[in-house]
């Protein structure tokens, strides 16, 4: 009688072959000892939520042995592990392990071993932080390393929850994942990236080649830039409310259209040399013709809504009755303090007599004066446009001398933000990933989990990486969603192709034989880009893609 059991392979063979490649079950277990009486070891319960949590299977944590009920655990792991072995328990002991040993320091040390191995260009870093929405009552140790839960400004607008703030830097090579830090959820980014600031001055000194930390405008602080910014090379966006940013932008647009730069079709470039907080930088003016239709709809916006206010405010001054002239000026000038695009005009102001008894008044009742005014709105077109055309520049600064990095680049090199660190915040919030839901108790395992996450990141960066490198070496291209031929698909998309692998294992006799199943051409070729070891999983002879 013939038995026959299929197990899932899909695209998880990949996630396990970075991950096999990369060596990180065996970089953590090096530094977290196995315990002999346990099935598997740290790295491999680390490994198993890394691939459960690319399972794109919105499934939470406390169900990892049931998302690997299907799986293929020979050919992911190795011969002896069992999806029973990955519960709860041993999951919940690995993340306090992990951090008993210090989440940041096992991730950037696993993090820096990647980087060397993958050949990651360093130069440009993306630092920025994002919030994570939490529900429940947490134990709190307060341990000196433990984060606090609590409430804080929340990027993800739900101002009632409790969070915490995951601190990422990736480099802009393949939007790889370097540092990784949970903070408090009161934490402010002016501080995180002061401090981050400071921890990378001697790393930057003693780089191999040029680093640049690229942040947003809640770097350039007036003590960041005293106490860090001076020592390492940065690129910022520079505040808007300082003064001399304004005045930067003001000087640069009275400057003749020839005299900018055009960094492209569409956008130009003016550069003005300061010195701002003791140290000497290039600020560069930015305009774009996006920036120029965001600038008019969000005055637009403005202009409206205060419209509709001062409408209601005047409105509501009608009617207020004043002891004197002076105060029922002196109403209106407050109503003008208030509006940034219009002006206020006094049309009239009406004398009322008020007697001081009840009933029909005689000649000699006593009475005294109340005062009311009208007042009327106008347009203020001048101020409406000054403001569009200041909206419509953004200032970026630098500390590194052009003759090491052109102004186009330090431009390049801060929209590589978006592409990086962003992208990444993108994706760790993914409804799929298994982070939306921080089922744990514990602070210290959700700082755990939170490394565990980042991991998935790089792992998931690195394979992206591997897949493009590949495609661009062999000149070939594959299909997207709608049948085009790119030459940069997501890992994502190729996930999607690589469903449907299985592994079936069929008992004849005693002996159970294992064949490859759902295996098309396409999926052949796709996992051909990979390595040896993907493609051993895959039991596909070798191709040299790599």
């Amino acid at each position: 009688m013939l038995k026959a059991k299929s197990e899932r392979l899909d695209h998880l063979g990949v996630i396990a072959g970075v991950i096999k490649d990369l060596e990180i079950i065996e970089l953590i277990d090096k530094r977290i000892p196995r315990d002999a009486r346990e099935v598997i070891s740290t790295g491999e319960a680390v490994a198993g939520m890394i691939v459960n949590g690319l399972g794109f299977s919105d499934r939470p944590l406390t169900l990892t042995p049931q998302f690997f009920q299907t799986k293929a655990m020979n050919h992911l792991f190795h011969k002896g592990i069992e999806a029973e072995n990955l519960n709860r328990f041993k999951l919940g002991r690995a993340l306090d392990n992990c951090y008993s040993y210090g989440c940041d320091t096992l991730f950037a040390e696993i993090s820096l071993h990647v980087c060397k191995k993958e050949n990651i260009d360093m130069r440009f870093n993306s630092l920025d932080t994002t919030t994570f929405s939490l529900t429940g009552e947490y134990d709190q140790d307060f341990d000196e390393n433990t984060i606090e839960i609590t409430h804080g400004y929340s990027k993800d607008h739900r101002h009632d929850l409790k969070q915490v703030i995951l601190e990422l830097m990736t480099s802009q090579d393949g939007g790889i994942p370097v540092v990784s830090r949970s903070c408090d959820g009161n934490a402010s980014d002016s501080k995180i990236f002061r401090e981050r600031a400071k921890n990378l001055i001697n790393g930057f000194k003693n780089a191999d080649g040029p680093r640049y930390l690229v942040a947003d405008s809640k770097l350039y602080d007036k003590n960041t830039a005293k106490e860090c910014l001076q020592y390492i090379s940065f690129i910022t966006r520079i505040p808007s409310m300082i003064k001399l940013e304004k005045q930067c932008i003001t000087k640069a647009l009275e400057v003749k259209k020839n005299e900018w730069e055009k960094l492209n079709e569409k956008e130009r470039f003016f550069t003005i040399n300061v010195n701002h907080y003791g140290i000497n930088q290039r600020w560069i003016i930015v305009q774009s013709e996006e920036s120029i239709f965001r600038a008019k709809k969000s005055i637009k916006k403005c202009f409206q809504k205060e419209n509709e206010k001062l409408d209601k405010e005047l409105k509501k001054l009608t009617k207020h009755k004043f002891a004197c002239e002076e105060d029922a000026k002196e109403s209106l000038k407050l109503i003008q303090k208030k509006a940034k695009f219009h002006k206020i005009l006094l049309v009239e102001i009406k004398k009322h007599k008020i007697y001081l008894k009840k009933g029909r008044p005689q000649k000699e009742s006593d009475f005294t004066w109340e005062y009311t005014i009208i007042g009327q709105k106008i347009k203020n077109p001048d101020i409406q446009k000054k403001l569009i055309v200041q909206k419509s520049c953004y200032v970026i600064g630098t500390n590194i001398k052009k003759q090491e990095l052109e102004s186009k680049d330090v431009i390049e090199g801060y929209k590589g933000q978006n592409s990086s660190v962003e992208r990444g915040f993108r994706f760790l919030k993914d409804p799929l990933m298994f982070t939306s839901s921080f089922f744990i108790k514990k602070t210290e395992r959700i700082m755990g989990l939170m490394m565990v996450m980042t991991l998935a990141l790089l792992v998931y960066s690195i394979a992206q990486k591997q897949l493009r490198k590949a495609m661009k070496k062999l000149q070939e291209e594959l299909p997207n969603q709608s049948g085009k031929n790119i030459k940069n698909p997501t890992l994502r998309w190729i996930f999607q192709i690589l469903e449907g692998i299985e592994v079936i294992k069929i008992k004849i006799k005693g002996e159970i034989i294992e064949t490859i199943s759902g295996i098309t051409n396409l999926k052949a070729r796709i996992i051909g880009y990979f390595s040896n070891t993907i493609q051993k999983i895959y039991c596909l002879e070798k191709r040299s893609a790599q």
